[in-house]
Formats: C-alpha cells, structure tokens, sequence
C-alpha cells in the first residue's frame, strides 16, 4: 500500500496543480465531480486502488460507487456525502459513467493556517474505525450542493481574505456530517486524554496570530505546557502521540513554523523581530530551526 500525494492526485486525475492555491499556508481546491471523472476515464488507472490518500477529502457523490474499507464494502446507490482522511486507507470503484457532485480535497495546515484551533483527527468524522458515508435525502443534497457551489465560486474570486471564509465552508461540511451520524458516535471521545489534548490546542492557538513584533510567545517547550495544564510532561507527550502521532515538541515546532511562514510572507519585520516574537534568543537559533524545517533559510524563503 502507498500513500498518495496532492502531486499523485493531480497527475492521476489529468487535473492542473493550482499556482495561486500553494502560495497560502495549507493546500484546499474544489472540484465537480462529472469533471474529473470524465478525465479520469481517459488516464491508465480506471479506479482509484488501496491506499492512504495524504490529504482530506470530502465529498458530494451522485452516482452508483462503492467504497472498499479493510473489512468492510459500502455500496453508494446514490446521494451520498463522504469523509476521506489520511489514516483510513480505502479503495473507490465507481459503477456506472453516471457521476455527478462535488469534492474537495485539504490538508491539515489548511484549517490549522486559519487560527481555528482545528484538529482534524480530534472530530467525531474522522475517528479511526469509522466509516463515514452517510446516505442523504434530496433535501440534504440540496443544503450541501449550495454549500459547494459557494466555495467554488469563491475560489475564483479575487477576494482577499477568501481563504478565511472557504476554512468555514469547510468546517460546515464536517458539522453537517457529524449532525448525520449516530449521537454516541458524536459523543465518543470525550475522555480525560481527549479533554487534555483539546486544551493544548486551545493553549498552542490562543498565542497565535502575531500581530507585533513586541508580541512574544509565553509559552515556548513542552514543559511550559505541560505545567499550565497541570499534568506532567511525559504524560502530556503520550497523550498527544496516542491522538495525533506527533510528540509535544513536533506539534509546537510545526505551530511555530507555520506562523514564521506567514510572518516571513505578510510582513516586512526583519529576521531578528520574527525571530524574537516567536521565542528565539538568538537569530541563528531562528535560521537553524527554520532550515531544519524547510531546508531553506528565512530570507530565501521569503524571496
């Protein structure tokens, strides 16, 4: 089994990789689905086979498919809304040239770049062991199809803060799925490991945007974190792995860098205020984490 990426997707689908769409922090396009099927017909691969997709995806189907799970065949007469995340590999056969819809496809840096707090893997739609395909009435494809025809046509749009309202477009579609599923499937979760991981998400985002480079980040390693949430630092590490696959550290790295990105990009402060604001003592700190990261120093990336 391998793990499909955005560039596999775009190849195997005969679609164009949006320019405009990886300048912003994250990875989010909308597509209708009569057109990338009639594409994807015409490439070597009639079906798409097992195996993880490296990005999100949710969509509208209309049309006759069926969707392969390790130990389980859901067949999807028609009308259906479905959640794709990258830990649940599955296999997608369409059954009849009969497709229309929508999909869009995202990655986590897409709803996490919106300072929304959003850990996709923490929602209800996307637990592991579920199968998220949920039959729809003719008035639920309705509310949906209007849903993706908005963020259709605020992709094309030339609106500046786009990104922002397309983040919600998307956060609409997770909340009207998880309104379709059973409520102890909704209500999973919530334990006392869940309420930990929930809260330092909360702590990680509420120091997020930098708005001033006098604006310096309070809480900076895994301890500072792990101490205001009362727990200690091992137990904190262990929860955060079991939920997410990342330890403490990574996630703050990877909180950090995304805001270094923006601030490199959207702002003209200088390399030692970014740095500073985001809790390097020295500048080089700054450059070496940075180029550990990206392998790019902040300057060239910037550029």
């Amino acid at each position: 089994m391998e793990t499909k990426s955005l560039e596999d997707f775009y190849r195997e689908t005969a679609t164009l990789f949006p320019e405009g769409v990886t300048k912003e922090i994250g990875h989010f396009n909308v597509f209708k689905t009569e057109e990338v099927h009639a594409k994807f017909r015409k490439s070597i691969k009639p079906v798409m086979p097992y195996n993880r997709r490296a990005y999100y995806k949710i969509s509208l189907i209309r049309g006759r498919n069926r969707a392969e799970y390790a130990d389980k065949v859901i067949d999807i007469e028609t009308n259906a809304l479905l959640f794709a995340t990258p830990k649940i590999p599955y296999h997608w056969v369409p059954l009849d040239d009969e497709q229309s819809g929508y999909f869009c496809i995202f990655t986590s840096d897409f709803l996490v770049s919106g300072k929304s707090g959003v850990v996709l893997d923490e929602l209800p739609i996307f637990h592991p062991g579920g199968y998220p395909v949920f039959q729809l009435t003719a008035e639920a494809v309705e509310d949906l199809m209007y849903i993706f025809q908005k963020m259709a046509k605020e992709l094309e749009s030339s609106y500046a803060y786009k990104y922002d309202l397309l983040r919600t477009y998307v956060l609409e579609l997770i909340h009207y799925g998880q309104k379709l599923q059973p409520a102890s499937a909704v209500q999973a979760g919530h334990t006392a490991s869940a309420r930990v991981a929930s809260l330092f998400v909360e702590l990680l985002e509420r120091q997020f945007p930098i708005e001033s480079p006098h604006q310096r980040l309070a809480l900076r390693t895994a301890k500072d974190y792990a101490d205001r949430l009362a727990v200690h630092v091992n137990h904190l590490n262990k929860v955060l792995k079991e939920k997410t696959g990342k330890t403490t550290t990574d996630l703050i790295s990877s909180r950090i860098l995304q805001e270094a990105k923006i601030l490199l990009k959207q702002t003209d402060w200088t390399i030692s205020e970014i740095a500073f604001s985001l809790g390097f003592e020295e500048v080089a700190h700054f450059s070496n984490f940075f180029k550990k990261q990206t392998t790019l120093a902040p300057l060239v990336f910037r550029a």
